[in-house]
């Protein structure tokens, strides 16, 4: 097991808390529509006006830039827009056939150790790809969730999941991305994460013919498991 896997563990709040908000929007969502509404959900989460939330969502094709992104990672600057972000992390794309997942809770009410919720951010990854038969695995030296592709060569392992969030008064948000079905071709134009050995894969790429709503419905369960009860409410 590894360092972070011990980490890993519920993330269930204190007794009495309500239950995390779950919203799904239908269509992409634009990069700054979306920022804005995380923001204003953690700052009223901080002040105890708003409840936790959970938004499933994708976005139009574009790439974001974290914290730790270097200049030389964007291999082609003007081929979508590029939008800085101050979450962890480097460079990643978004697009349509991928499933975002903004995760915006108050680690004050469940546990506030910000390593230990990035390992159950992975492990609630790592679920819902073990329901669909694919074995995910983290990796100590990078963040996210890889894939073995023996087939592509002994050492060959691609990413199938970024993870990248940022704290406020110990409310996350930003959150992670998991490829179902995007244009794989589209992460050519950054270095993933920074990590230029490996590659990028995706559930359909894997061979498994699944959608985004088959998908949404293995994340909620998993992610039940491992940080508590949802409520379904409406897409912002």
């Amino acid at each position: 097991m590894t360092e972070r896997a011990e980490l890993a563990g519920s993330f269930f709040p204190s007794a009495g808390s309500p239950p995390v908000e779950w919203a799904v929007s239908d269509g992409p969502v634009a990069y700054d529509v979306a920022l804005e509404e995380m923001e204003r959900r953690v700052t009223g989460i901080a002040e105890g006006t708003m409840a936790e939330r959970v938004w499933l969502l994708e976005h139009p094709a574009l790439y974001t830039a974290g914290t730790s992104a270097k200049d030389q990672d964007l291999i082609a600057p003007d081929r979508f827009p590029v939008h800085k972000t101050g979450r962890g992390g480097q460079f990643t794309y978004h697009g349509p056939g991928q499933r975002v997942a903004y995760v915006m809770l108050d680690l004050k009410r469940r546990r506030p150790d910000v390593r230990a919720f990035v390992a159950a951010m992975e492990d609630w990854v790592i679920g819902t790809l073990w329901e669909h038969h694919v074995r995910g695995e983290r990796r100590e030296d990078r963040v996210g969730v890889w894939v073995r592709r023996p087939e592509k060569g002994a050492t060959r392992e691609d990413k199938i999941a970024a993870i990248g969030i940022r704290m406020r008064k110990w409310v996350s948000f930003h959150g992670l991305s998991l490829n179902v079905d995007p244009n794989l071709e589209h992460f050519s134009g950054i270095v993933p994460c920074g990590v230029t050995e490996h590659g990028v894969t995706s559930l359909v790429d894997l061979g498994l013919p699944v959608t985004l709503e088959d998908v949404d419905l293995v994340l909620k369960r998993c992610f039940e498991e491992r940080f508590g009860p949802t409520v379904a409410v409406p897409a912002p």
